[in-house]
């Protein structure tokens, strides 16, 4: 990440809904596939920053601090969406970067068919990532 995206992309995450600090950090690696994941000490205080700004507001909620944007939060937020962080340009990756970003992308599908909760299909996702493994290290064995 560049220096200053932090501030558009907990606008852009908060666009979705009012949230804690650590559900806008989950909302942001989920969003970038897993590839970032911003730390508390970056988090909290472009919050505080931000609502400084009057671009959000807080307020407790059984012991939690809860993040709204604003309205004209949510038009900066509205104004940013357009902009791509590094993780949408997927055609910009190679190499290691795009491995991790496909056992990113893995990750958050194999979730998804977790959630699901579907016995047949955690059967049968758990069967093809077993054999993916075993081709993976067949590459490296051929290699």
């Amino acid at each position: 990440m560049r220096r200053g995206d932090i501030r558009v992309a907990l606008l852009r995450a908060l666009a979705e809904g009012p949230a804690h600090g650590y559900e806008v950090i989950r909302r942001l690696e989920e969003r970038s596939g897993g590839l970032w994941r911003p730390s508390p000490g970056s988090v909290y205080p472009t919050l505080q920053m931000l609502e400084e700004q009057d671009l959000l507001h807080s307020h407790e909620d059984g012991g939690k601090r809860i993040y709204e944007l604003t309205d004209a939060g949510r038009a900066e937020a509205a104004a940013a969406e357009g902009e791509q962080f590094p993780w949408e340009a997927a055609e910009g990756l190679s190499g290691h970067q795009a491995l991790r970003a496909a056992v990113a992308q893995l990750v958050l599908a194999s979730k998804q068919v977790q959630v699901a909760g579907q016995l047949e299909l955690v059967e049968q996702a758990a069967a093809l990532i077993k054999e993916t493994r075993q081709k993976l290290y067949q590459m490296l064995a051929d290699g």
